[in-house]
């Protein structure tokens, strides 16, 4: 058995792993994800590359979660030429159908305000590409096959699929792959997904795996702690004050899938304990607002305690006045506000959506504040913004940066180190090889050295982004 890493290898995005067996005495071929990269230039052109196989020759497709990092070229992937199945869990499957579609749809407009831009000689810099139509994504959508979480399933003979809880976002999995290679014994794959924090707001702790021969572990944060859920309440609670006595804005970029939600619910549960005043928050991202009813329909697959916040809302929906914004024109409206307003829009790396014009309009105003929730590539404006830039160039111009900018990184969906190898200490044995991938090298050198010292494992592997490994 062979595993390829054509992504998330020295990065964070981009997950897709191709693995290969030989079955039935023939070789097969199946990738586990098959994300976009994000960040820049650089990103565009890796997700322009062509594969080193022909798309017609997979099998199938697991995919552990619907983030876009994770799930975002597949429509590209069958537009040229994989006919196979793409197997997920239920909810990433009706995310998927927000998520993919927004996309495109994103894709295309970028291009089309570029070529504005052009046409009227305002444009500076590269101009974007779309990577697929929404067409290409609604004929990738049929052929997606949901299945339940603990449903163990047979893809193909010598192969058994089950997806435990990751604990990430709403759907995301742990893929556990029985591969039965001929003339051999069986091997248990266990591909980690994007883990999540252990008692973060909103999903349940990540399911444990007791058992596995090669193990794929995500490394996002391998070399680092989080703050815990009350230091970053105190931060939380401590921007908002300072930005609502000075008459400003709280911008805060966020993913539409998970993170959205997790803030909405955090900010809900603040006002419920007395730590905030009533609050006027507006969710701008028509796929955010999307996915916040579909986690109010997966209601049983949140944590208690989010339950319990969503249940007190229901009783006291006057006690924050959160409003979800639904065309062009009442998201241009807010950038009309000068202050008082929290505005919640995607997406979460600040390179595409409703969030740039947002920054464009409040960077340059010293009383508001920017709130970063979540982990930005290098390259990304995100990232450009935590690492303190004077200045950005959006839609052509440049904006100073005069808002304060804030990083609380104790809202992250994905786990810290500790979190990392608190998940991999549930494997009852050592596994044969571990492969630390999703991570800038810092953080995936890092992590495997943790594995080895804390562990005791010794055969812990950082790939190399095309390279192949036996496994």
């Amino acid at each position: 058995m062979k595993i390829q890493f054509l992504g998330a290898a020295g990065e964070v995005t981009g997950s897709r792993h191709l693995v290969e067996a030989m079955l039935s005495g023939k070789p097969r071929r199946f990738m586990v994800d098959y994300g976009m990269f994000q960040g820049g230039r650089e990103a565009t052109n890796k997700n322009l590359e062509c594969l080193p196989f022909s798309p017609k020759d997979l099998d199938f497709v697991v995919l552990t979660h619907a983030h876009i990092d994770h799930s975002g070229l597949l429509p590209r992937l069958c537009a040229q030429g994989f006919t196979g199945p793409i197997y997920c869990t239920n909810a990433s499957f009706e995310l998927l159908k927000i998520l993919l579609l927004d996309s495109a749809h994103l894709q295309r407009a970028d291009v089309e305000r570029a070529e504005r831009k052009i046409k009227a000689g305002k444009w500076r810099g590269e101009v974007p590409v779309a990577l697929y139509t929404r067409e290409e994504v609604e004929m990738a959508l049929s052929q997606f096959v949901p299945l339940e979480y603990q449903q163990s399933v047979e893809l193909i003979s010598g192969v058994q699929l089950e997806f435990l809880n990751a604990g990430h976002i709403l759907g995301s999995a742990i893929a556990v792959i029985d591969i039965t290679e001929d003339g051999a014994k069986k091997k248990r794959c266990v591909f980690s997904g994007d883990i999540g924090m252990k008692g973060k707001v909103l999903m349940p702790d990540p399911d444990l795996v007791r058992d596995a021969d090669v193990v794929i572990v995500e490394s996002t944060y391998g070399d680092r702690l989080h703050r815990s859920l009350q230091d970053t309440e105190d931060e939380l609670v401590e921007v908002i004050h300072s930005t609502m006595t000075a008459h400003g804005n709280v911008v805060m970029p966020a993913f539409a899938v998970g993170r959205t939600q997790e803030i909405l619910f955090l900010l809900i549960d603040l006002v419920r304990r007395g730590r905030l005043p009533h609050l006027s928050i507006w969710v701008d991202s028509p796929m955010a607002t999307a996915a916040t009813h579909l986690t109010q329909h997966f209601f049983l697959q949140l944590d208690g305690q989010s339950q319990a916040t969503f249940d007190w809302y229901k009783a006291n929906p006057n006690a924050v006045d959160l409003r979800f914004i639904a065309d062009v024109e009442e998201s241009k409206a807010l950038n009309k506000i000068k202050g008082g307003a929290i505005i919640v829009s995607a997406s979460g790396m600040c390179d595409a959506g409703r969030i740039v014009h947002h920054l464009a309009s409040n960077l340059p105003r010293a009383q508001n504040a920017v709130v970063i929730t979540g982990f930005q590539a290098y390259g990304s404006l995100g990232r450009r913004l935590v690492d303190k830039v004077q200045k950005v160039r959006l839609f052509g111009e440049e904006v100073p940066v005069r808002a304060s900018i804030h990083t609380i990184g104790g809202l992250s969906a994905h786990a810290d180190q500790a979190g990392l190898l608190d998940w991999l200490k549930g494997f009852e044995r050592d596994p044969n090889v571990v492969f630390v991938v999703h991570g800038e090298p810092e953080s995936s050198s890092v992590l495997a050295q943790c594995i080895r010292d804390e562990l005791h494992w010794h055969n812990v592997i950082i790939p190399e982004r095309l390279h192949t490994y036996e496994c």
